[in-house]
């Protein structure tokens, strides 16, 4: 009997890969650090969006470099269960804020 078995999952990335997400990593972390530390003179609403930025760049950099997600088949199944674990996130995390919300608004 001659069976082969095909490994499913996403391939270990290199060395390189993986220090370049790290260095991407730390510009990033570097960079909101710096927008809280230093942003006097900005503006509130442009230190958030800077600090909301840069975390959605960081989860990307995460997802490519560390976790090896990207659009190959053999990810297509890690990268169709992170969608809705993320749906599943955005809808109690949503319907949270919604209750809370009306909440306030009842008892006001």
């Amino acid at each position: 009997m001659n069976q082969t078995t095909t490994s499913g999952g996403a391939g270990k990335g290199s060395v390189r890969n993986c220090l370049t997400g790290f260095i991407l990593s730390l510009l990033l972390t570097g960079i909101a650090f710096a927008l809280v530390m230093n942003g006097g003179g900005l503006g509130r609403l442009v230190i958030l969006v800077g600090i909301f930025s840069t975390a959605a760049v960081q989860i990307l950099v995460h997802l490519r470099f560390f976790l090896h997600l990207d659009g190959s088949s053999a990810a297509r199944w890690n990268v169709l269960a992170l969608v809705f674990t993320a749906l599943i996130l955005i809808l109690f995390v949503g319907g949270t804020l919604w209750i809370m919300f009306n909440l306030k608004y009842r008892m006001m």
